[in-house]
């Protein structure tokens, strides 16, 4: 029995669990079921919010475990409607499609998950019968003992059994992972909310993401607007009154005149130097000319950290704007990593299959970032949005931090770039 993986019986002790667990379903589904052919009576009325709810929490802790053993989020239903007395909280309920969905799966279950659980029990008991009863018990059973199809009356018919019994326990075994996972997939299929909720739950995130792409855009004008005006505006006023100075010196006071020229290259200098800075804020050049790949390397250049940068992107360009909202993401996340992680370290990678970027940066700081807090990682976040993309942040006290950003995308025009480079 040592020989077995600890995979194979891990997934025989869920299956188990899955056993058991399944006449929970089939209770909270009879009660349910109950409520409904009571309704008539008018019993039923006050039953059913009750066992909506059980049921409810049996359907929560099997998605959860769903969600645990296949490692992709499942989407639950809306909440129970809940009314101002019996008989309206069960008109509620019988309008919800939460309800509906979570019964269907529980009348499925035991004929589903049920089966797929026993299989591999029954074969291991069974086979444990064959391999570690049999041996010791066959000479009192007498000559009418059977194991399947080996009769089992002398000590040659004992080994055969204890043979079958071992390919038995080990078939069940290296069977339990495949109906562990089967179990846990048709449980996803079957416990997902239903598709009107998850349509209107996509009308909605649609809605709240152009706002928020509104909100953005608005912020982004004002940004600008302000820069232009403290910066350059301002730089290129105080030229012109200078001139007008240097102008009016020229004829009476030449050397006056000359000191506030060499004032005015200056001032042009730096203002010219601002609105780089402002166009490289808003699209940076490098970006456009050579893509996401060599506009990372260059931020990474640009750090005082020491960034390794791995890129495994396709030749294909991917679309402006995700390759903008990548950047600036990773902008954003090496200046905290400096900033307030104390990081010495950070590590950048990039790649992308069919349908994602994915852009992983993870920094040797202190760790214990807080999503919420400052206007760092909920702005990457408004930015990901707009574009249905997803910023996930591991970043446990001492470290270390590590933000996954995955936005949904597809390659367009070709250019460069897949390779790894340490700055």
């Amino acid at each position: 029995m040592g020989g077995f993986r600890r995979a194979d019986w891990v997934a025989l002790g869920r299956c188990q669990l899955v056993g058991l667990a399944g006449f929970l379903v089939v209770g909270a589904g009879l009660l349910a079921g109950g409520a409904l052919t009571l309704l008539p009576l008018g019993i039923g009325f006050r039953v059913l919010p009750a066992a909506a709810g059980l049921l409810r929490r049996v359907s929560d802790r099997y998605r959860a475990r769903a969600a645990r053993w296949t490692g992709r989020p499942l989407s639950p239903p809306d909440p129970l409607p809940r009314g101002t007395s019996a008989r309206r909280g069960s008109a509620a309920i019988l309008g919800d499609d939460g309800f509906w969905h979570d019964l269907r799966w529980a009348w499925l279950e035991p004929w589903t998950g049920g089966v797929l659980a026993a299989v591999p029990l029954a074969l291991v008991e069974y086979g444990a019968f064959g391999a570690l009863v049999q041996p010791f018990v066959w000479r009192r059973l007498g000559d009418g003992n059977w194991y399947a199809f080996v009769p089992v009356t002398s000590t040659a018919g004992m080994l055969t059994a204890l043979l079958l019994g071992l390919v038995l326990i080990t078939t069940g075994l290296r069977l339990a992972p495949v109906m562990a996972t089967l179990h846990a997939r048709l449980t996803h299929r079957l416990l997902s909310a239903p598709r009107t909720t998850e349509l209107t739950r996509r009308v909605a995130r649609l809605a709240d993401t152009r706002a928020t792409a509104l909100d953005v855009h608005a912020a982004e004008l004002t940004r600008i607007e302000r820069d232009l005006h403290d910066g350059a505006q301002a730089r290129l006023v105080a030229l012109g009154l200078t001139l007008d100075e240097a102008t009016r010196l020229l004829g009476t006071d030449p050397e006056a005149a000359r000191t506030l020229l060499l004032d005015v290259r200056a001032t042009s200098a730096r203002a010219l130097q601002d609105l780089r800075d402002l166009v490289h804020g808003i699209h940076p050049p490098i970006l456009t000319d050579r893509g996401l790949a060599d506009a990372v390397r260059s931020l990474a250049l640009d750090s005082h950290l020491d960034v390794e940068v791995t890129v495994d992107l396709p030749p294909a360009r991917l679309p402006a704007p995700v390759e903008s909202a990548a950047y600036f993401a990773v902008s954003e996340l090496l200046t905290n990593a400096a900033k307030h992680a104390a990081a010495t370290r950070v590590d950048i990678t990039l790649t992308h299959n069919a349908t994602h970027l994915r852009v992983s940066v993870t920094d040797d700081g202190h760790g214990g970032a807080d999503p919420s807090s400052g206007t760092g990682l909920p702005g990457i976040r408004r930015r990901l949005d707009t574009f249905d993309g997803t910023l996930a942040l591991h970043s446990p006290p001492g470290g270390p931090t590590t933000a996954t950003l995955e936005i949904p995308c597809a390659s367009s025009s070709p250019k460069t770039s897949s390779s790894s480079a340490t700055a």
